[in-house]
Parts: structure tokens; sequence; C-alpha cells
């Protein structure tokens, strides 16, 4: 079965030319600062949030211990370093164009007080990373943590010391987002792909969330349909939430693109995550949202178990998300949606595979496989089953009104009915999730 898809109107959002400069300029930190005059107090640099993360990563190594954590300041465009007591470590990060700020907590207290959590406060409902922007942990419980659970949490919080972390309450409950729907189908659950890739072995794949992965072997692009991909590897709970599924046919089309409907973003490259970095989330149910990166190395304590490692963020999702793609306007692949509390209407936390770690379990790699065009959407857009007002219809692009509107397939009548393809109401989450008929991969055929 050969998976392509042309949208009628393509446009596709490409950087490659500037993240190749911006990287390249970022090489050699202190000699260019050196060739630039720069000296202490210089004004700092304007990055995008991808070469700001690289540059943190360089500092990271440069600093050593004295490096205690970095977030992206997007209104300013500014890459902020957390320092712990060296002047001279100040002196480098303002020199290779950050903003250095001293802070209490070093890197390695942190982890301390991460291992501390985790031995004594790991209850389902819970959850906590790293906020650079306050040099703390935030543990966050949701609302099933109550009664002697809380107290539990909550003297595990205070026995660090004070500054160290912070605790709060999240209105939902923490969970996977796997429901019966559209999408990508297996074992009576529905998931969302997340990026197209290329297998260690050469053959098209695609990657989607580790607990889709150990809920079916095979996976189909319409419901009760025939299957179109088999699990390779799947990790969840543990250290991580990630599996590669490698399609079935070889001949598959899987390009590194990510459908949004209107628009088909290029993906270029993996990247980290940064605090502080704004972000896109397209997902089967929910369509396009965005947000921003609230914490890294987030450790969350789902009813399934406990699982390591993944990025925090503000962005909204709802079952049948699971699996989709977290990546940025200028086309950097940066997670697979895992799970978190709330929903779109009334917001939540939300948690997220990172796609560096991931790839690099798995062997796998971005880049186009097969021979050439599909999308690696989530059940949006024209030819995905959704229709023109379904997915993320004619009204989405990468923000603007549209976002998890009624335009963006996020309720209304221009879901789920004859006009989006597929049967009313079937699975989903009500209004926001129909039934994609015969190709709710994204992909088309």
């Amino acid at each position: 079965m050969s998976h392509k898809r042309i949208p009628k109107r393509k446009a596709v959002i490409a950087a490659g030319s500037v993240v190749a400069l911006g990287a390249a300029a970022l090489i050699l930190p202190n000699a260019m600062a050196s060739q630039n005059g720069a000296t202490e107090g210089a004004a700092p640099r304007t990055l995008k949030a991808a070469d700001a993360s690289d540059l943190a990563s360089q500092l990271a190594e440069q600093l050593g211990e004295a490096f205690a954590g970095a977030y992206y300041d997007t209104g300013k465009q500014q890459l902020i370093i957390n320092v712990v007591g060296d002047d001279n470590a100040i002196v480098l990060a303002q020199k290779a164009g950050a903003v250095a700020r001293q802070v209490d907590n070093s890197t390695a207290e942190l982890k301390a007080a991460s291992q501390t959590l985790k031995a004594k406060a790991t209850v389902p409902g819970t959850a906590w990373s790293v906020d650079p922007r306050t040099n703390k942990i935030q543990v966050t419980a949701d609302s099933t943590v109550t009664g002697a659970k809380w107290d539990k949490v909550e003297s595990t919080v205070d026995s660090l010391g004070p500054g160290v972390a912070t605790i709060k309450k999240s209105a939902g409950e923490f969970k996977t987002f796997v429901e019966g729907g559209d999408a990508i189908f297996g074992g009576g659950a529905r998931c969302s792909l997340g990026f197209n890739v290329v297998a260690e072995d050469g053959a098209p794949a695609f990657l989607t969330a580790g607990h889709c992965g150990v809920a079916a072997a095979e996976w189909s692009d319409a419901q009760n349909g025939a299957p179109i991909g088999t699990v390779e590897a799947a990790t969840f709970p543990g250290d991580g939430d990630f599996a590669l599924v490698t399609y079935d046919d070889p001949a598959t089309e899987a390009p590194s693109t990510v459908n949004t409907g209107e628009q088909s973003v290029e993906i270029l490259q993996a990247a980290e995550a940064a605090v502080g970095e704004a972000v896109i989330r397209m997902g089967s149910t929910t369509g396009l949202n965005d947000g921003e990166v609230t914490g890294l190395d987030a450790t969350v304590n789902y009813p399934e178990g406990t699982v390591t490692g993944l990025i925090q963020t503000n962005v909204c999702a709802e079952p049948g998300d699971s699996g989709g793609s977290l990546f940025t306007a200028d086309g950097s692949a940066i997670g697979l949606t895992s799970g978190g509390s709330g929903d779109c209407t009334i917001g939540g936390e939300t948690f997220f595979q990172p796609v560096t770690t991931a790839l690099a379990a798995v062997g796998a790699t971005l880049g186009d496989a097969g021979a050439g065009a599909g999308d690696a959407g989530a059940g949006a857009g024209e030819e995905a089953g959704a229709g023109e007002e379904a997915g993320a219809g004619d009204e989405a692009g990468a923000g603007g009104d549209a976002v998890g509107g009624e335009e963006a397939g996020a309720g209304g009548d221009a879901v789920g009915g004859e006009e989006a393809g597929g049967e009313e109401q079937v699975g989903g989450h009500g209004d926001q999730a129909g039934e994609v008929g015969e190709a709710g991969d994204g992909h088309g055929r």
C-alpha cells in the first residue's frame, strides 16, 4: 500500500539556510566574541530558539559545574544562562552572547533533589521538572493526589529545604492521551503519528508514543482497517515514552513533513527543547495548538508507571493526541505527545518525549523515506480523511483564531459530519474528533 498525500494548497515552511547559518555561527562562540570585540557586559546576541539551544549546549560543556541551566527569552530572543559561584563563567557566557545570572541551586543539587522526590514521593498523579527560570524544581500534583498522598508529597518537598522546590495543584488528572477514534489505530486504541523517520536498516518508519506501541503490535490508518505498520521497538513506562513503527510496505512514501491542514511544515532537524521556547503541537483530536516549553527532564507518575526524561509544556492536548508531533515553526522536531492533565478548554500541563532521545534509542534518523511525498500529519487536512473543514482546516495556519477553534478541527459541525469525510461522532472526544474514513493517519493515499 502506498501512502501519498498531495494537498491542494500547500505552503512549506522551510528555513534550512537560516538554521544552517545560525548553527555555523555558534561553533566557536568565544572566538566569534573576540572577533566582534565583545567584552564583559557586551549586549546579548539576538538568537533564534534553535540557535539558543545549541549555544546553551556548548556553554554547558564549557562552564562545567558552574552551569546551572538555561532558558530562552522569547520576547527578547535572548539566551539566559544560570551560573553558580564563578565570575569567570559569567564573563565567558557574556562573551558568547548570552545573558548570565547568578543563582543559588547548582545542577547537581537539583538532580539530587529530584532523586529524593523519586525515592520518597513517587505517587501516581504527580510530576516534577526543573524550571531554570526559577532555578527550582516544580512539583505538580493532579486532582487525585489528596489526603495522605498529598501530605507525603508536600512533606518531601519541604524536606528539600527552602528555595529548592515548589509544589502546586493541577485541576485535571495525569494520564496518557489514548482513545478510540481517528488517526492511527491499533488494538482498539487511537493515537497520532509523530514524525516519519528512516529506520536503521533504511526502511520507512514513524515515531509515536511508547504507550501506543505497547498497546498494539500493528497499526492501521483506518478504524478496523488493514495494518500499515508494525511496532519494532517501544519504551513505556521507564526511561521514556516512544515507539518506532515500520511501514509494512517498503515503498511507502514517508516524507519529513508535518501536515497541519493549510500548511505543511518541512522538518529539517531534531532539536533539544529549551525552556521558554515557542512550540506547536499537532494531534488527531485537537489539531493545531501552540504554547511554550516550561520544564525539562520531567518525571511523570502515570497510573501505568513512572516515565522520566520528558519535556513539560503548557500546550493543551486531549485523548487521541498521544504520539503526535511537537515542533517549531522553523522546522525543528522537538517531541512526541505523552500525556498530561486538563484539555483544550481549560488548559493544563502536558509532557512530551524528546525526539532526540527517541531517535538515538531506536537508531533512526529524520529524513524522507520511501519514494517521496506524503505528510506526517495527524489526521488533519483535505486528503487526510477529515475534509477541508476538519483537521486543521482552511483557516489553520501556525496560529491565529484557527488554532484550537472550530476551523481547526476542535469542534462544531466541521468535524465528524459527511463533509469531514467520515461518519458522525465515531469515537473521538465528543464533537472534537470524527471518523477519518480511509486515510486517518494524515498520509492520504
